[in-house]
């Protein structure tokens, strides 16, 4: 199933502008009914529309497989899930808006100029046409034979389903844009435009730093409350957080450095002090029972090899030692075991699988029927191999099938199964053989092979610098003693004791319920405080105290704000606002002094506050004034009469008062239709991302995750 197999081998290609999954409680259901009734998985809605958990878990699945694929943790995506399929129901319900259906004629008509389909030559003929109905045979056999693969298929429409509406819905919207004549003329006359200006600017930050002004809540609340779209805010927590990581001490280096010594040249208590790793008779099982890190008994280029290493491995001699010597947080001693050249082989393969092995997901025939077919197959591609594709159809590695059954260059430090490697080093180029693994029976056909650089059996004797149990009472003892010291506190007090004790602290301000990771700390416990700040029975100052598996470090956080949905707390917007509050009640006081000294001239404004008259030329379309972006000087320079004082202007990096002298025009090449045309292309482009931001501002979007897991949390 070649076009499936695309789909299924690149799950990353499921993402393009529209995604879909929500968050997955791992509860147990019949709970959820004792405390919710009938209706326990509406999770929310979008202007009435529910969003259900189980589309919740295929978003937030989908984001998973994608973190997974790049390497990325797949922890903490839940709440990118939840805007995605908010989005999505968003997307749909203008799609529907605008009168068009998701029939199945639609899906099938369409899908052709969906991104995952559109960029890949192997859903289209040698003409060009796409390969509708060999698409869908294979669906309807999936439906036969594989139910859980076509249920994933199943998934996979449904995001190819929105991320259709969505072109759709943008295609027709963006062909609405248009530039009136008039409305171009206005934009050449603002660009052709100029004004020859002098003027005197009050910079904010020279000001303020002769003038001291002090911004309250309230300054910062006024200022919330003219601009409330700006700060309409979801449900956060400002949590204090102080974190005591539990450190390898010097004496814990030391410790290990001795160890380590003692293993290389002086000899284990297991021997009676006779074997170490210079002498051992057997290095795998030395390293395997006496290393923090397990015995690899693969080949490695001098690249794959310890960093300290990697320049002395060429010239070394089999048996010969390095070390020991430290990376990171391990101490490591190495002894070169073998080297050799590494060929690269490539080859391909068709997979028979049978029922209960790792690729036998829906296979119903026995390890005997999967033998005898694959030597059948084996025999007839041995004796032909320009048959080998023709047995394609029937590999359980979807994948490689895609590839004509390809594996591209391999290398015996590739991880294939041992069984896949030995056939590969053992066999030239054009043989053909079955070989058995847990997988199933591999048919392998060896396309060409060649030689390759040196590579190197290294064994590694790793020893990890760990915090000793000392290290850790004391630890645990500096934090146990800090949250005695700052229980009943205020923030301020928390946060000076923090600093006085030098110890680790941070302040996620706006931290939501579902964020999964707290800004500035990143353990396995973020989730947890999160759950902790967002209880119901938590209050402003509450503090608790927290121990991360595995590690020892502690934490200890602090609630020191509760954000419900509405207007954000000024104080956990005051970073953001606070420089921009600051200026304006600065331009106030400007402007007070400037009406109350009765100037009636730059030179007496200049005076006023030691700075200097400038001379400036501006337009409207560029509104450059000495350096800064500055559109209510260049409106102002244009709105006052020649040769007339302005009102002082509230800039954006200062205070502003001038003098126009005159005005030009500098008539610019290009005709009025070229004009209007790059207008219209420019708006269309910066349309999609605005249009999207605006029907989420104006949405009646609700969520009941919070009201949900509080519940669920109470009834665990």
């Amino acid at each position: 199933m070649a076009i499936l197999g695309q789909i299924r081998s690149k799950p990353w290609l499921l993402m393009g502008v529209i995604a879909l999954a929500l968050l997955a409680f791992l509860v147990n259901p019949d709970s959820i009914d004792k405390v919710f009734g009938k209706n326990p998985d509406v999770l929310g809605k979008v202007n009435g529309e529910k969003v259900t958990r189980e589309e919740f878990n295929d978003q937030l699945f989908v984001l998973q497989q994608q973190a997974e694929q790049q390497g990325r943790p797949k922890t903490g995506l839940e709440e990118q899930a939840w805007q995605l399929l908010v989005q999505s129901k968003l997307i749909k319900q203008q799609f529907e808006k605008l009168g068009f259906e998701m029939t199945d004629d639609y899906f099938w008509n369409q899908i052709q100029y969906d991104q995952m389909f559109a960029q890949n030559k192997q859903f289209f003929d040698e003409k060009g046409n796409f390969k509708t109905q060999e698409l869908k045979k294979e669906i309807e056999t999936l439906k036969n034979t594989n139910p859980e693969q076509y249920n994933q298929w199943l998934k996979t429409r449904k995001t190819v389903e929105y991320r259709l509406m969505a072109r759709q819905v943008f295609t027709n919207i963006s062909a609405g844009i248009t530039t009136g004549k008039k409305e171009a003329e206005e934009i050449m006359k603002q660009r052709d435009q100029l004004a020859d200006i002098d003027f005197v600017k009050i910079d904010y930050a020279a000001y303020l730093q002769k003038t001291k002004i002090n911004v309250t809540t309230a300054d910062l609340e006024n200022y919330i409350k003219q601009h409330p779209v700006m700060f309409k805010a979801e449900p956060s927590r400002n949590i204090g957080v102080v974190y005591f990581p539990s450190k390898p001490s010097p004496a814990d280096d030391a410790a290990t450095q001795k160890e380590i010594n003692k293993l290389f040249s002086g000899g284990t208590d297991a021997s009676g002090g006779t074997e170490n790793f210079q002498n051992t008779k057997n290095d795998s099982m030395f390293v395997m029972a006496n290393s923090d890190m397990p015995f690899n008994n693969q080949y490695s280029a001098p690249t794959q090899l310890p960093q300290t290493i990697q320049g002395q491995i060429a010239t070394a001699a089999i048996g010969q030692t390095f070390g020991p010597y430290k990376e990171q947080n391990f101490y490591v001693v190495s002894k070169l075991l073998d080297k050799k050249t590494s060929d690269s082989t490539l080859s391909r393969h068709i997979l028979i699988a049978f029922k209960g092995s790792p690729a036998g997901e829906g296979v119903t025939r026995s390890k005997e029927q999967a033998k005898k077919l694959a030597d059948s197959i084996g025999a007839i591609v041995k004796a032909t191999p320009a048959r080998f594709t023709e047995f394609l159809k029937l590999s359980n590695d979807p994948s490689s099938a895609a590839q004509a059954g390809s594996l591209g260059w391999t290398t015996p430090e590739t991880p294939f199964v041992p069984e896949f490697l030995t056939y590969l080093a053992n066999n030239p180029k054009g043989a053909t053989g079955v070989v058995e693994t847990q997988f199933g029976y591999h048919i392998i056909n060896i396309e060409d092979k060649k030689a390759g650089a040196m590579s190197y059996k290294v064994a590694n004797l790793v020893k990890e610098v760990k915090p000793s149990e000392a290290t850790e009472a004391e630890s645990d003892k500096q934090a146990r003693r800090f949250i005695q010291q700052v229980q009943g506190k205020s923030f301020n007090d928390f946060v000076n004791i923090a600093k006085k004790g030098n110890y680790q602290f941070s302040n996620p301000k706006t931290a939501k319920r579902f964020d999964g990771q707290l800004q500035g700390l990143g353990t396995d416990k973020d989730g947890e405080i999160l759950a902790w700040a967002f209880d119901k029975k938590r209050s402003k100052g509450d503090t608790e105290f927290f121990t991360v598996e595995g590690t020892g470090d502690k934490i200890v956080a602090y609630l020191n704000g509760k954000q419900e949905a509405g207007l954000a707390d000024p104080e956990s917007v005051r970073d953001q606002i606070e420089v921009i509050v600051k200026n304006k009640l600065a331009a106030k006081q400007i402007s007070d002094k400037i009406a109350g000294a009765k100037a009636s001239n730059l030179d007496q404004i200049a005076k006023l506050f030691a700075s200097t008259k400038q001379a400036a030329q501006v337009n409207m379309l560029n509104p450059t004034v000495a350096g800064a972006m500055e559109p209510k000087v260049a409106g102002a320079a244009f709105g006052v009469a020649k040769g007339k004082l302005s009102n002082p202007i509230e800039g954006g990096t200062g205070v502003y008062v001038l003098i126009k002298k005159s005005e030009t025009v500098n008539k610019q090449p290009g005709d009025l239709k070229q004009f209007t045309e790059s207008i219209t292309q420019r708006s269309a482009g910066m349309f999609g991302q605005a249009w999207m931001k605006s029907l989420q501002d104006n949405a009646d979007i609700e969520d009941y995750r919070i009201e949900i897991w509080s519940k669920i949390g109470n009834q665990q």
